[in-house]
């Protein structure tokens, strides 16, 4: 089950979110950050 939040972003971050979006590389926004999430909760396990 998926939860609407807010959050603050820097404007260059979101820039880069937004680009990556419009070139089909995440659906929206939302898939980009959970894209991104998951990866770091990924790295941070191989790290153990």
């Amino acid at each position: 089950m998926k939860e609407r939040i807010t959050i603050t972003i820097d404007k260059k971050f979101l820039k880069w979110l937004d680009e990556k979006v419009k070139a089909r590389v995440f659906a929206n926004r939302s898939h980009g950050f959970e894209f991104l999430i998951q990866k770091k909760i990924e790295g941070e396990n191989e790290e153990k």
